[in-house]
């Protein structure tokens, strides 16, 4: 398992980049973050949502109520913006840069 304290910063990222080629809702999400990452990150409900407030709020996403059924429960949906796309594409550069760095002090012992 991934700590939380190491990938906290990009919990956004994760989340902008499994909205880029279609809206979603934050179960879909979750499992979607547990599926691609084999397992080794499952990101806490509190955690998702909280995430989805400050997107939201910063300008990042949309959420909207898609018309389905879901047994008597309107699902809350999330898509993201031109901000989100322009604001995912900064954390993927911030996070080649950071990686870059933190790997000058990685070595096998």
């Amino acid at each position: 398992m991934i700590s939380s304290d190491v990938i906290r910063g990009y919990n956004d990222t994760i989340i902008l980049c499994l909205l880029l080629d279609n809206a979603s809702y934050g179960y879909e999400i979750s499992k979607k973050i547990k599926q691609l990452s084999e397992g080794k990150y499952v990101m806490k409900e509190t955690t998702l949502y909280s995430a989805f407030t400050r997107l939201e709020k910063n300008g990042y996403i949309v959420s909207f109520y898609k018309e389905e059924e879901t047994h008597g429960r309107r699902r809350t949906y999330y898509r993201i913006t031109p901000a989100g796309i322009e604001y995912y594409r900064e954390k993927c550069i911030e996070w080649n840069v950071t990686q870059h760095v933190i790997d000058k002090f990685i070595r096998e012992l």
